[in-house]
């Protein structure tokens, strides 16, 4: 194993990890701009919905409302914070591939049991319902 002397250089995790969390934006104004951009998308969105005749298919209405969506997602996409909801989901994808999922028959027996833990508990719940019945107002409130 090796010691450490007084010239021996320690490397500096902080640098290392930090470099990792940086990321390059397009700017604070921009990403601002962007995003503003596709709230007033939305904004129109629904404007629209209320200013369209009302002899015009409802159907119209409900695509300019999701078209406008659409639309500012797109928008909002090409943001710093776009990048980090991207980045998110390509992780969450790779976390899913090393998920172990249960096989048919595990699945069938688990399921089994949940529905008769919940027949068994319903029962017991349902005698006690009938003996605290029983007990209270057939002998405890006639007396």
């Amino acid at each position: 194993m090796r010691e450490l002397g007084a010239n021996t250089e320690v490397p500096d995790t902080k640098k290392i990890m930090n470099a990792k969390a940086e990321t390059i934006g397009t700017g604070k104004a921009t990403d601002t701009g962007l995003l503003t951009l596709a709230a007033l998308i939305i904004v129109a969105g629904v404007a629209a919905y209320y200013m369209l005749p009302t002899t015009i298919a409802p159907i119209v209405h409900t695509l300019c409302v999701v078209g406008a969506i659409i639309v500012a997602c797109a928008v909002a996409w090409f943001t710093t914070p776009g990048r980090s909801v991207r980045g998110y989901l390509r992780e969450t994808q790779f976390e899913m591939r090393k998920v172990v999922w249960p096989t048919r028959e595990e699945t069938v027996r688990t399921t089994l049991v949940v529905i008769l833990v919940v027949v068994l508990l319903s029962v017991v719940l349902g005698l006690i319902d009938i003996f605290l019945k029983w007990a209270i107002l057939d002998h405890l409130l006639k007396l």
